[in-house]
């Protein structure tokens, strides 16, 4: 069957339209993923990308400024991502930027955000790598909340078991909280505790201020201080007053020894102190003795005045005048 013009017009004027769309959609992707335009390549390297795929957006203080070229793994904890930077804005990134991976919008798709740095380094250039920063993911902060609410969940079955230990007043703590007694004593305890600290202090500053009061050049105090002769002359008085101490002990203890055997009736002293007979028989003798060398000095004086041995008494006395002279 033989076409006729109309519709042939429609077929033709149908293939132009598809070729015109099909163009400008060339024209619009190339456009988007920098095809048509000079750009740059730079590169990060990131320790998780998040589900960042190719053809993602770069976008560089919220404009977009390319795409993501390639992904590809460079050992099993770093990940290179290739980026395609226009060139005219890769005039306004330096080299101290930051990459990071984040999400546009809730449920958007991944992009690569580069934050500009705050130093005055110098423009990117081709094939240079930026530092990057890994946000932490969706998946690390559902985690890190599941073990959160289980830490909290632990943490309040605990408490519950403590405020009840402590409404049935047990333990330290539910005694003290229930039995009024108790807490009074504790109060008063602490008061009393306050009041010794007070005067302690008073007695510490007391103390320091008779301290300082000491002429440490002058006084006793000062020359044991300062001057260690003297110092050791009073190590050495201490030491020879405590030997002395100690014999005075034993003196005093022997002595003690000696009145425990007089009062048991033991030695002369008891003897003499208790045998009244002997006592005035001694008193006699010494009385006899008494009277014969009173009578014995009167015997020799009568004798020197005797003219037979008178002369040997003169004799005497000369001799005892040469031996003063």
């Amino acid at each position: 069957m033989r076409k006729t013009s109309g519709e042939k017009f429609k077929l033709g004027l149908f293939v132009i339209t598809g070729l015109i769309l099909f163009t400008a959609g060339i024209f619009l992707i190339g456009e988007r993923q920098n095809i048509f335009g000079k750009s740059i390549l730079i590169s990060v390297k990131f320790t998780n990308t998040n589900g960042l795929q190719k053809g993602n957006n770069v976008r560089y203080s919220g404009i977009n400024v390319g795409t993501v070229k390639e992904i590809s793994m460079i050992n099993d904890t770093l990940i290179k991502v290739d980026l395609l930077i226009d060139k005219k804005m890769s005039l306004h990134i330096k080299k101290d930027a930051i990459a990071t991976i984040g999400s546009d919008g809730l449920v958007g798709n991944m992009i690569v955000n580069i934050i500009p740095g705050k130093g005055n380094a110098v423009n990117v250039n081709p094939r240079d790598f930026i530092k990057s920063y890994t946000k932490i993911g969706t998946n690390e902060m559902l985690n890190t909340l599941n073990v959160t609410n289980e830490n909290a969940a632990l943490l309040t079955l605990d408490l519950l078991k403590i405020t009840n230990a402590i409404n049935n007043e047990k333990g330290t703590l539910g005694m003290l909280i229930n039995d009024s007694i108790i807490s009074n004593n504790i109060k008063n305890t602490i008061i009393n505790l306050q009041k010794t600290s007070t005067e302690a202090s008073k007695a510490m500053n007391s103390l320091s201020a008779k301290i300082t009061a000491i002429n440490l050049d002058n006084s006793v105090a000062g020359v044991l201080v300062n001057d260690t002769v003297q110092a050791q002359k009073m190590r050495n008085i201490i030491a020879n007053l405590e030997i002395t101490s100690q014999n005075i002990n034993k003196t005093v203890d022997s002595l003690n020894k000696t009145i425990d055997q007089v009062k048991n009736g033991k030695g002369a002293i008891n003897y003499l102190s208790n045998d009244e007979e002997f006592v005035k028989n001694l008193d006699k003798t010494i009385k006899n003795l008494n009277e014969g060398t009173n009578k014995f000095n009167q015997s020799m004086e009568a004798l020197k005045h005797n003219f037979l041995i008178r002369g040997y008494f003169k004799k005497l006395e000369k001799q005892k005048e040469k031996k003063r002279k």
